[in-house]
């Protein structure tokens, strides 16, 4: 091993990632799961990048943390197998939206309405675009999670990442639906959710 190379991490090189600018270690970062990029400086960029590519190598990285855990992965559809949960207070966005139950089921056309309580489904849609499990600081209930959100990788200092068992064990307990559009209607990727729940008007 070179002396520049990070412990634990053959093939990466600290001294390469310094050398690298500040928006270039964001990319990095991306690609590598890091969310929260945008506040971090280029120090911190280059442990975070070291770190999550140490995970990556060795299968050492912390299930139970930040976008960690079992749930969500292909075969789990949860508790309703996908299917959308509805009650009085059921939103008409919901009931025009398209459900989704599985990773197998397309959209209709572009720029449609979906909607799944599918925990495999939510997933990839969210690690396709970056995104990390989130609750907004301050909203927790006790021990139970406050509202549910994903971060993006935007200036989001009020959310705190959590594992996907976390965020879906409080999507479940409330059972909310998730509403989202796959692309816009002129093709591009949509980052566009909510959540809702058929019960109350707030999620």
């Amino acid at each position: 091993m070179s002396g520049n190379e990070t412990p634990n991490t053959p093939g990466l090189s600290e001294t390469e990632l310094r050398g690298m600018k500040v928006d270039e270690l964001r990319e990095k970062a991306k690609e590598e799961g890091v969310g929260g990029t945008s506040s971090m400086k280029k120090e911190e960029l280059v442990e975070a990048v070291s770190q999550a590519y140490r995970e990556g190598q060795d299968g050492s990285a912390d299930q139970s943390g930040a976008g960690g855990g079992e749930a969500g992965l292909p075969g789990d559809r949860g508790p309703d197998g996908g299917q959308l949960r509805t009650g009085e207070q059921t939103s008409k966005s919901l009931k025009y939206s398209q459900e989704i139950t599985s990773l197998d089921d397309d959209p209709e056309r572009q720029g449609r309405s979906l909607a799944t309580t599918s925990h495999e489904v939510i997933r990839r849609w969210a690690e396709e675009r970056n995104a990390v499990p989130a609750t907004v600081e301050g909203t927790e209930h006790g021990d139970h999670l406050g509202v549910l959100r994903f971060d993006f990788g935007g200036n989001s200092e009020n959310l705190r990442h959590v594992s996907w068992d976390e965020w879906f064990d409080t999507f479940d307990a409330r059972t909310l639906n998730f509403l989202y559009q796959e692309e816009r209607k002129d093709g591009n990727q949509s980052n566009f959710f909510r959540l809702e729940s058929p019960d109350r008007e707030d999620a």
